[in-house]
C-alpha cells in the first residue's frame, strides 16, 4: 500500500491531517511526512555514469532538493586505487576486489525498506562493479572475481529508478581536471573511451528497472537551474522502460 492509498483509506475513517495520521500509526508527523514525500518519486534512485560525468554532484543536489538520503560510494577508502592507476596491471585484482566487498557491504544496508524512512539518492548502483571488472581484469582473474560477485549479486535488489549520465569522452577529461584529483591524472584517454563503450552498451540493454538516459553534454544541472529544474520534472514524472532526456544546449 503506498501513502496515497493509506491516506484514502484513512480519511474514510475520519483521519484526515498528518498528526492524526500519525497517531493512529503511533508514529511521528515527520515521519508520516517522510512516508508522503517519499511516493512522490522513486524509493531508491541509482546515479550512474563513467568516471567525471557528474554523478555524485547531481546526487548531493537532488537529495537537498528531494529531501532524501544520500549515499556516496566510499571510493576513496580503497587503499589500493592510487596504486592502480600507476599500475593497472599490477593492481587491478586487488583494487576490484576490494570495491566489490566494500559496495556489498553498502548496499546490503539499503535493503530493508522503512515505510517511514527517506527516499535514497545513491551516487553508483552495485552493477557498476562488473562493468569495471571486464575492463581491468584479465580472463583468470575475472574468472574468480565473477564467482564472488554471483554469490553476492543474489541477496541484493535493483534500484527502483536509474539515472544514467552520458557524456563524451572530451567532456569528461575537462571535468576530471577541474575537479583536481591528483591520483586521476594519469587516467589514459583509452580507458575513458573503453570505460564509456561498456557503460554504453551496458544501460543499451538494461531492463531491470526504469531508466533515465541524460544527454549531459550540453547541461550544466550544478550551476544552471534551468537545467536541473528540467531533470527533477522528468524524476517526478512516473518512467516505465527507458526514458531518454537530450536537452538543448544551456544559455
Amino acid at each position: 500500500m503506498n501513502f496515497a492509498e493509506l491516506e484514502s483509506f484513512l480519511q474514510s475513517k475520519g483521519v484526515e491531517t498528518l498528526a492524526d495520521i500519525a497517531r493512529y500509526l503511533q508514529t511521528s508527523p515527520q515521519a508520516v511526512s517522510n512516508w508522503k514525500s517519499r511516493d512522490q518519486i522513486p524509493y531508491h534512485i541509482a546515479i550512474e555514469g563513467t568516471i567525471g560525468v557528474g554523478k555524485t554532484s547531481l546526487a548531493k543536489i537532488l537529495s537537498e532538493r528531494l529531501d532524501s538520503r544520500l549515499v556516496m560510494e566510499e571510493f576513496e577508502q580503497n587503499p589500493f586505487l592510487e596504486d592502480f592507476y600507476n599500475d593497472p596491471k599490477s593492481f587491478a585484482f586487488q583494487t576490484q576486489i576490494f570495491f566489490l566487498l566494500s559496495r556489498y557491504k553498502q548496499q546490503i544496508g539499503l535493503q530493508q525498506i522503512d515505510l517511514f524512512a527517506k527516499n535514497i539518492i545513491a551516487d553508483y548502483m552495485f552493477a557498476k562493479d562488473r562493468l569495471f571488472a571486464t575492463l581491468n581484469l584479465n580472463d583468470k582473474e575475472l574468472d574468480l572475481y565473477n564467482t564472488v560477485a554471483n554469490i553476492l549479486e543474489k541477496n541484493l535488489s535493483f534500484p527502483d529508478m536509474v539515472i544514467f549520465l552520458q557524456s563524451d569522452t572530451d567532456r569528461l577529461i575537462e571535468n576530471i581536471r577541474k575537479r583536481g584529483r591528483v591520483y586521476e591524472e594519469k587516467i589514459d584517454i583509452s580507458y575513458l573511451e573503453a570505460l564509456n563503450q561498456v557503460y554504453t552498451e551496458y544501460f543499451f540493454k538494461y531492463d531491470k528497472s526504469p531508466l533515465l538516459i541524460i544527454n549531459t553534454n550540453d547541461i550544466d544541472f550544478v550551476n544552471n537551474s534551468n537545467d536541473l529544474e528540467e531533470i527533477i520534472n522528468f524524476i517526478r514524472t512516473p518512467v516505465q522502460g527507458t526514458k531518454f532526456f537530450n536537452p538543448i544546449k544551456s544559455l
